[in-house]
């Protein structure tokens, strides 16, 4: 048992040294491991075996030696022959580099001096390499701060593109380079900042050169207007001559943005005077530099909305008027002149750039403006009180118009305004025209105008349409029934059609319509401005009686006229006046008008007249006898109306209508001074302050009464049937009778019947006479002392009177119940 494992050991071991003999050293440890993980003292036996297989290759080596010793002999004795001639050798090979060097030295020196050389020139050759790459950069660099300098702004930007996309990007590994690269940046930041610096004393400077530009424009308008109306008579003879004004710079049918330059085809005929142009006027080269800068930086936007935004502000500052525009011709002249400026500039802006403002902008902008415009001049227009100023004011807004209608620009509504500006227009021609008449009637002497030659006939028929056969037929000198003030008047109506023609023209309106303006504004001069002098003139204090009678004849014969002027606003205008909607004049209804109220003023004057007279009457109310003869006073007023009634044979008579229109208002008049002079004698009598009369005073009131009667019997005017006039009186008349003949007992017995001689006397009146009359007989009894004797002589008397006012009493107390 113990020999199988002795035999086993030593076979392990025996693997164990093939193992280490033929493995790497590396890879020893674990076989050695396993010896010791084996049975214990293998190890030993293990050492045994190991020394005894050194021992076994160490007998090995030495035979191996054994067997060469003798050649490694000779070897080295070889060697050592060798060493000898090496050494020998050796001092050949010093000697022979000693000499080899000191020959070299100099091509040494040579060749490191060619090296050298070598090495420069290719430095050389690479400086200029590089420098051919910088110096373009460097040019395009000075070219650049030239351009800025000189102020080629975007010029400058299309080197700065160049010099990044193409120079730089060569040479960015140099120091330089990358500084300019820096500097680019600000220096486009530095040309936005003076390009909009520029832009913004473009648009102040613009703002000084409106005015001029907006002149300019509204005066070529003018004169285009002007020769197209020369070409338009020319044509009409079939003649032709090239168009010699241009508006902005063009003839009128080339205006596509209006500030273009002349057209090469003009002749000879062009007028010498050169047109200038808004570009003649202001230099626009600033709004193309920071638009084209603001392009080509890509903030194209941002410049665009600054441009609108600063003309946006600038058209509301145009559009502010002075606070005196309204004062003179020159203010509107320019405010208009500063808004065409800058519609005209925006114009050419729209039309020279692409997309910085757009016909939408435009139309905005002038939309903004008409209505603003149009607010200022209703505003303005309405402070003005002269004709002349309107006037110009008008001609000023059709230029205004026809410029911008040029243009493009929308203005139908400015036509509109002109429609109100007309009626302020007639307003003032309106008040002008009444200050003209208010002077003619001031100055007139409401007296028929003498005529002592046939010149000054001539003269005044030239001057108004009369004809009257009778007058015509008789020898100078002689005189026409109206005053000085109707041809003046009926000069002035012409003159105004004159005046209110003038507005009308220019205004693109056919002849109907022409016609029609002339004869509303026609109309209210005589339907209101003329009524309105004529109605104050009839109230003025100062005119009389005779004053309003030649009135009513100077009425009657503008009355006449008024055909005339109709006739006259036919030839101005060409319209027939049988045409549908052609106005009538209304001087008729006016004339007629102020005739009625002159009526009513004689009238009325005819009235107050006599009550001025009846004031100055003094009766002496408690008088015993009458004086036998009429009062002064009276007598005075009788003879007054006889004088007042001679001035009716005045009015005209020339015709059946006239005539009998002057018969009634003269009968009217004595009717009216007749039944006003009885009322008041009436009022006279039956005064409450009156308390008591005497039957003297009744007398002498009753004398008064028969010589008004006497007057309405003598036929002071024409025309009366019968005893019409003396009716005026009938009131006084039996009231008097009743008390002059004492018949109460008729009048009481007759009270209420048809056929009373007393019908037209009225309980209450005939009572309160009578206790005045009885209040007078008692204080006169007292008087003279004599009353008791008046009782006894008298009882039955007064008994009667007693019973006379009860009875009255009771009819007034029936009457009221």
């Amino acid at each position: 048992m113990a020999e199988n494992e002795t035999l086993e050991c030593i076979t392990e071991h025996e693997r164990i040294l093939q193992e280490i003999e033929s493995t790497d050293t590396a890879c020893v440890g674990p076989t050695l491991r396993s010896i010791y993980d084996d049975q214990p003292n293998a190890h030993k036996r293990f050492m045994e075996k190991l020394d005894a297989r050194i021992r076994n290759h160490d007998r090995e080596i030495e035979k191996m030696c054994n067997f060469h010793h003798q050649g490694f002999v000779d070897a080295i004795t070889e060697l050592l022959k060798v060493r000898a001639d090496s050494e020998k050798l050796m001092g050949q090979v010093t000697d022979t580099n000693r000499r080899l060097q000191e020959a070299g030295r100099e091509v040494t020196a040579q060749t490191e001096e060619v090296i050298r050389c070598r090495i420069q020139q290719r430095n050389m050759a690479i400086t200029v390499e590089k420098l051919q790459l910088c110096i373009p950069v460097l040019e395009m660099y000075s070219k650049l701060k030239e351009q800025l300098e000189s102020k080629r702004y975007y010029a400058a930007l299309k080197t700065m593109e160049q010099l990044e996309k193409v120079y730089i990007p060569r040479v960015s590994q140099y120091r330089f380079c990358q500084i300019m690269a820096e500097n680019l940046p600000r220096l486009r930041e530095e040309i936005k900042e003076i390009s909009m610096s520029d832009l913004k004393d473009f648009l102040e400077s613009i703002r000084k050169h409106s005015d001029k530009v907006g002149e300019t424009a509204m005066r070529q308008a003018q004169q285009h207007r002007t020769f197209n109306s020369a070409v338009a008579k020319q044509a009409s003879i079939g003649q032709y001559t090239k168009p010699v004004y241009s508006l902005n710079g063009r003839t009128h049918s080339h205006t596509h943005n209006g500030l273009m330059m002349d057209d090469d085809t003009g002749d000879e005929d062009e007028a010498d005077e050169e047109v200038l142009t808004a570009q003649d006027l202001v230099d626009f080269s600033p709004v193309y530099r920071c638009l084209h800068i603001y392009t080509v930086l890509g903030d194209r936007e941002t410049f665009e909305n600054y441009y609108r935004k600063q003309r946006k502000k600038q058209a509301r500052l145009v559009l502010q008027p002075q606070a005196n525009m309204h004062e003179t011709v020159e203010g509107y002249r320019r405010y208009f002149n500063q808004i065409v400026g800058f519609f005209v500039v925006e114009d050419h802006i729209l039309h020279a750039t692409q997309g910085l403002v757009t016909r939408a902008f435009t139309d905005e902008l002038w939309n903004m403006a008409l209505s603003k415009i149009i607010a200022v001049l209703r505003t303005h227009s309405s402070y003005c009180d002269d004709p002349d100023l309107v006037l110009e004011l008008k001609n000023l807004i059709v230029i205004f118009a026809d410029t911008l209608q040029g243009y493009g620009f929308s203005v139908n509504r400015l036509f509109d305004l002109l429609f109100e500006v007309r009626d302020q227009y007639n307003e003032t021609l309106l008040k002008k025209w009444a200050l003209v008449f208010r002077e003619i009637f001031e100055l007139d002497n409401y007296s028929p105008i003498p005529v002592e030659t046939e010149e000054e006939y001539k003269l005044v028929i030239s001057r108004f349409p009369f004809h009257d056969a009778e007058i015509e037929k008789q020898d100078f000198p002689k005189k026409l029934p109206m005053s000085q003030s109707v041809p003046q008047i009926y000069t002035q109506v012409k003159e105004f059609i004159y005046a209110s023609l003038k507005f009308s023209e220019s205004l693109h309106r056919s002849s109907t319509e022409i016609d029609d303006m002339l004869r509303k504004s026609t109309n209210l001069l005589l339907t209101r401005t003329l009524s309105s002098c004529l109605q104050n003139l009839i109230k003025k204090p100062h005119i009389g009686l005779t004053e309003l009678v030649q009135i009513i004849i100077n009425t009657t014969h503008l009355e006449q006229a008024c055909r005339y002027l109709e006739e006259f606003i036919t030839n101005i205008t060409n319209v027939s006046p049988e045409t549908v909607h052609t106005t009538r004049l209304y001087g008729l209804s006016t004339f007629k008008d102020a005739r009625h109220a002159a009526e009513g003023e004689i009238y009325t004057k005819l009235n107050q007249k006599i009550d001025e007279f009846i004031q100055l009457a003094d009766y002496e109310w408690g008088m015993a006898e009458s004086d036998g003869r009429a009062s002064g006073y009276l007598m005075d007023l009788i003879n007054f109306l006889r004088s007042t009634f001679q001035v009716f044979t005045h009015l005209p008579n020339n015709n059946n209508d006239h005539a009998s229109m002057s018969g009634k208002v003269a009968q009217t008049a004595c009717m009216s001074a007749c039944k006003h002079l009885s009322t008041s004698l009436m009022q006279m009598l039956l005064d409450t302050e009156l308390k008591q009369i005497s039957m003297g005073a009744i007398q002498q009131f009753n004398l008064d009464v028969i010589q008004c009667e006497l007057f309405a019997s003598s036929e002071p005017v024409p025309g009366f049937q019968g005893d019409t006039l003396q009716l005026a009186f009938i009131d006084l008349r039996q009231l008097l009778d009743l008390f002059m003949v004492w018949d109460w007992s008729t009048y009481l017995a007759d009270y209420g019947q048809p056929t009373s001689k007393y019908l037209r006397v009225n309980p209450a009146t005939a009572l309160a006479l009578l206790e005045k009359v009885y209040r007078g007989m008692k204080d006169t009894s007292k008087k003279n002392n004599i009353f008791s004797q008046f009782r006894k002589n008298d009882r039955d008397k007064q008994k009667l009177i007693e019973t006379v006012v009860k009875q009255l009493r009771s009819l007034v107390n029936g009457m009221s119940s």
